[in-house]
């Protein structure tokens, strides 16, 4: 299974990687990036960088403010989840001291273990 993974992650990387690398290639032109609304000729604050680049940067930071609103998301079933696991702990504890419990109690009733069968009626 874990070959068949491999093989399939491998076509589906590879494919996305050339198509990077080609978007790459084809976007080299230097953009300026103006963060001065208001100084269009000479801005205050720019920086020049390739096309591509800027456009890699905005789709990491996407990805990034992405996946940690979906983990803020789901911070309360994260809490539900460990909650239950703490139940289910407890409750495996208790079900452990029970057995314990009933174990002491057959071997007091019966110390040696030794019981005679019941046969079926008639025979």
């Amino acid at each position: 299974m874990t070959r068949l993974r491999k093989i399939v992650t491998i076509l589906i990387l590879v494919p996305i990687a050339v198509a990077f690398l080609m978007f790459a290639v084809a976007n080299r032109q230097i953009v300026t990036v103006s963060l001065d609304p208001f100084g269009a000729p000479e801005p205050a604050y720019s920086i020049r960088m390739p096309l591509f680049l800027l456009i890699f940067v905005f789709l990491i930071a996407g990805v990034l403010l992405g996946g940690i609103a979906a983990w803020l998301r789901q911070g309360r079933h994260r809490r539900a989840s460990r909650a239950l696991r703490s139940d289910l702990a407890g409750l495996r504890r208790e079900i452990e001291t029970l057995n314990n419990r009933f174990e002491v109690e057959r071997e007091t009733r019966d110390p040696g273990g030794n019981r005679v069968p019941l046969l079926p009626p008639g025979l």
